[in-house]
């Protein structure tokens, strides 16, 4: 989906009614900040504000996931496009999540190699320390590749607005984590929450 695109229709259906961010915020239950982030394209609303955004602003769900106002003849060919469009995202989402995991399998099984060899009695010193290093740098750059693959595999969802988000690498990598969540500060609501990740939006 362009979240761009979308995000200047939202913007443009609100300013044809003459509504502010907070008007139509108050009318979903949302806060401002939300729908000046979906404006902004860094987002789209999850599913349950879908249709109470639509009918606020007079559009039909097809209209708002193809970021313009379709027309009848068009209605059948966009909404099968959008639906397409969804499943990529979605098949992505786990592909990223299954190469992540391939990621830090291959990195640990390489790790545990390097280690192994560098405890043979035989070999001599700096190929010893030559070994570790690698089996250190090994390790970098696996967790690494695995925590961008992760990062970008799914979203999060807040526990306190329901707002769901996409965390920076940065925040992603510092959040302290079980495996279905990640304490993240929410950027529409602002609160911090164990925030749960979903594959499929």
């Amino acid at each position: 989906m362009d979240q761009i695109r979308i995000g200047r229709f939202i913007a443009q259906s609100r300013k044809t009614l003459n509504l502010t961010q907070r008007q139509l915020a108050d009318g979903l239950g949302i806060s401002d900040k939300t729908v000046s982030k979906w404006e902004c394209g860094k987002g789209l609303p999850e599913v349950s504000l879908m249709l109470p955004l639509c009918t606020a602003l007079g559009i039909t769900v097809n209209d708002l996931l193809s970021g313009e106002r379709v027309a009848q003849a068009d209605y059948q060919k966009k909404a099968e496009e959008n639906m397409m469009e969804l499943i990529r995202e979605n098949a992505e989402n786990k592909k990223r999540l299954a190469l992540s995991l391939i990621c830090v399998a291959v990195t640990v099984i390489a790790v545990c190699a390097l280690i192994a060899l560098a405890a043979l009695p035989a070999l001599p010193t700096p190929a010893r320390i030559a070994l570790v290093a690698l089996a250190l740098i090994t390790a970098a750059a696996g967790v690494g590749a695995a925590a961008v693959l992760d990062a970008k595999a799914g979203y999060y969802q807040c526990p306190h607005c329901r707002e769901t988000f996409i965390p920076t690498l940065g925040e992603y990598v510092k959040a302290y984590h079980t495996f279905t969540r990640r304490r993240l500060v929410c950027p529409a609501c602002g609160k911090t929450g164990m925030c749960r990740r979903h594959i499929v939006r």
